[in-house]
């Protein structure tokens, strides 16, 4: 299921975690050549995929919400 990106947080190993509109967290990182996520790495690029949609695994599996 897609949902949309509301905002962003840093887990605990620093790594950027996107907090999406179904109140699950999905991590958002820019690893090549595995993930090619430029736009992570700057404020002004997070602020950009604001509202954009990503596919949400635990919505599918029916998960609850992940809590900060």
């Amino acid at each position: 299921m897609n949902n949309p990106i509301t905002g962003y947080h840093k887990d605990e190993e620093n790594h950027w975690v996107a907090e999406l509109a179904c109140g699950h967290f999905q991590h958002v990182r820019h690893d090549p050549p595995w993930v090619s996520r430029p736009w992570v790495v700057s404020e002004a690029g997070r602020k950009s995929m604001l509202g954009h949609q990503l596919s949400c695994k635990k919505c599918d599996e029916g998960a609850p919400a992940d809590y900060m």
